[in-house]
C-alpha cells in the first residue's frame, strides 16, 4: 500500500514538473532576450533607467533559475520507476538535496558546503539523492527552529581510500547512546509521533549498501550528529549535457529551422531566439509530419517530446521511415520525460535534446552545430 502510494505521488509530482518546466522555458528565454535587446540599446553610456530596466530583467531570471533548479529536484527525487545506475557527480546530486531540502534548514542552521574533490561514482540519481535528502532533513530537524545564528550545518566531502566520502554534520541536539544502534531498523524514530515514519534511515542504509557503499553515524548528545556516506569511485567520468560541450565557435549560417511544439507561445519565443533563421512552427506532430512529405527541407528539427496526438517519438519513428535522412537533424526538447516509455526512447536515440527552460545560447550553439 505505501509502495503505490509513493509511485503515484511520484508520477503526480513529475507530471507538474513538466506542466512547470514548459511556461518556465518560455519565461527564461524571453528575459533572456529581453536583457541583450536591453545591452544592445544602452550604447557607451547607458541610463539609469536602462540599468534598472536590465537589473530588473536579471532578477526575474535568477528567480527563473531557482524555480528551475526546484523543478529539476522534484523530478529527479520523484521518481517511481526502476533503478537507472549513471555515472553521477556527487556534488551535482548534493545540489539538488540542498535546493529540495533548504526551506527545512534555512530557519535552523547556518549551510556551509565544505565540498574537496570527489570522484565520480555510479548510482541512480533519485535513489542517491534521496539519501542526501533525509540526512539534510534529518540534520535540520535535530536543530529547533529561530535560531539559525547558533546552529550549522555543515556538508563536507573528499576523496578517502578511493571513495567518495559525503559527511553532513549538525550541532543539533544529539542521539542518545543507548538508541543509536537502532536508528538505522525500519520504523524505529526519534521523533514525535506523526512527524515521521521511521523508514527514511532504513531505506537510506539499504540504498548505500546496495551501492557497495557504506553509512554510519557518530553523535554526542548536546554537541551534535555526523553521518558519514562512502560511496565506491568509479574511473569513469560523469555524462555531461550536450549542450555544455557544444562549440559555439565557427562561422555560422542562417538556416532552415522547423519547430514542433504544442505550446503556442513556447514556440513563438523559440522563433524569436533563432533569428535570423528561416523558422517554421508547427504545433502538433501530424503538422510537422504533413509539411515534410509535402516535401519542405528543413536543416533542423526541434521538436518537444511529449504532445497529444502525435508524441515527438512518434514523428521520430515516421521521419525515420520516410525521411531517413532527417533523422540526425531532429533535437528534442521535453520538460520532463516523465513516463517510462519516453526515458527509454531518449535512452536508445542518439539524438541531442534539451532540457526545458533552456539556455538561449546552449540552444543557439545546438542549432548552428547542425548547420555547419
Amino acid at each position: 500500500m505505501l509502495g503505490d502510494r509513493l509511485a503515484c505521488v511520484g508520477t503526480l509530482a513529475a507530471g507538474v514538473a513538466h506542466e512547470i518546466n514548459n511556461p518556465l522555458a518560455y519565461v527564461s528565454t524571453n528575459l533572456d532576450l529581453l536583457a541583450e535587446e536591453l545591452r544592445s540599446i544602452e550604447g557607451a553610456s547607458p541610463s539609469r533607467r536602462l540599468r534598472e530596466l536590465e537589473e530588473l530583467a536579471r532578477e526575474a531570471r535568477q528567480g527563473a533559475e531557482r524555480v528551475r533548479k526546484i523543478v529539476r529536484g522534484l523530478k529527479t527525487f520523484s521518481r517511481a520507476d526502476s533503478e537507472r545506475r549513471v555515472i553521477l557527480d556527487v556534488h551535482q546530486v548534493l545540489d539538488l538535496a540542498l535546493n529540495m531540502s533548504f526551506n527545512e534548514i534555512r530557519h535552523r542552521a547556518q549551510l556551509v558546503k565544505d565540498y574537496g574533490d570527489v570522484p565520480a561514482v555510479e548510482a541512480d540519481e533519485s535513489r542517491l539523492g534521496q539519501v542526501f535528502v533525509n540526512l539534510l532533513v534529518n540534520a535540520a530537524h535535530a536543530i529547533p527552529e529561530g535560531q539559525a545564528d547558533r546552529h550549522e550545518i555543515r556538508i563536507v566531502t573528499r576523496t578517502e581510500a578511493e571513495r567518495a566520502i559525503v559527511e553532513i554534520h549538525d550541532t543539533g541536539a544529539g542521539i542518545p547512546a543507548d538508541v543509536i544502534g537502532r536508528i538505522f531498523d525500519p520504523f524505529f524514530t526519534t521523533k514525535e509521533i506523526g512527524v515521521g515514519t521511521g523508514l527514511g534511515l532504513s531505506i537510506s542504509h539499504s540504498i548505500v549498501a546496495d551501492l557497495a557503499g557504506e553509512i554510519t553515524v557518530h553523535s554526542e548528545v548536546g554537541k551534535g550528529t555526523t553521518f558519514r556516506v562512502a560511496l565506491p569511485a568509479t574511473r569513469a567520468r560523469p555524462a555531461n549535457d550536450a549542450v555544455a560541450d557544444t562549440p559555439i565557435g565557427g562561422t555560422a549560417r542562417a538556416g532552415r529551422v522547423l519547430i514542433v511544439d504544442d505550446d503556442e507561445i513556447g514556440a513563438r519565443s523559440l522563433s524569436r531566439i533563432l533569428r535570423p533563421n528561416e523558422v517554421t512552427i508547427t504545433h502538433n506532430g501530424r503538422q510537422a509530419l504533413d509539411a515534410i512529405l509535402a516535401g519542405k527541407q528543413f536543416d533542423v528539427i526541434l521538436c518537444d517530446l511529449m504532445m497529444p496526438e502525435m508524441t515527438g517519438m512518434d514523428l521520430h519513428r515516421e521521419i525515420a521511415r520516410e525521411r531517413p535522412e532527417l533523422v540526425n537533424r531532429m533535437i528534442f526538447m521535453t520538460g520532463g520525460a516523465f513516463t517510462p516509455a519516453a526515458r527509454d526512447f531518449l535512452d536508445r536515440v542518439p539524438n541531442d535534446r534539451l532540457e526545458k527552460p533552456y539556455e538561449v545560447q546552449s540552444l543557439r550553439a545546438l542549432v548552428q552545430r547542425l548547420l555547419r
